[in-house]
């Protein structure tokens, strides 16, 4: 009976700490990524770029509306393209998405193989920075001038 009794009790304190950790992650104001949005002159030239350049794969965009294109580029985060940019803009490199790749030398061809110009953070070109943590980065731009890094931290 005694044994019954504090199994109950545990089994009671056990779901009043889950019930209580459940209403602080509910609560709390952490906030998450959820997406980038970039605006964009040419849908299908951006599509094309992020898809074939950068390697992303598309997910399912619900606006149906032939303006937008969506991206998966976390398990909860997406890149979203809009079409309907129309005035040319400049964008400066320390505003820029950064991608990580496995290696960064296996990556390069794929832009020179696109014709893509890409530079070290100084701005010289075909040249790679090694940061001083040791990752591996390139800068390049997109269709619309959006800096880029790629680098191979987390690899």
């Amino acid at each position: 009976m005694k044994i019954r009794i504090v199994i109950i009790g545990l089994v009671s304190f056990l779901l009043t700490i889950n019930q209580a950790s459940a209403q602080y992650r509910s609560t709390t104001t952490k906030a998450a990524l959820n997406h980038i949005a970039l605006y964009v002159d040419d849908l299908k030239t951006s599509t094309d770029f992020y898809k074939n350049i950068i390697g992303l794969d598309t997910i399912p965009e619900p606006f149906h509306d032939g303006k937008h294109t969506w991206f998966q580029i976390s398990e909860h985060a997406n890149l979203h393209i809009i079409s309907g940019n129309v005035k040319e803009q400049t964008h400066i490199k320390d505003t820029h998405l950064c991608f990580s790749v496995p290696s960064v030398d296996a990556f390069i061809p794929r832009l020179e193989k696109a014709g893509v110009a890409y530079e070290s953070w100084q701005g010289q070109a075909k040249k790679a920075t090694i940061r001083v943590d040791g990752v591996k980065q390139i800068y390049f731009q997109d269709p619309d001038g959006y800096w880029i890094e790629v680098n191979d931290d987390r690899f």
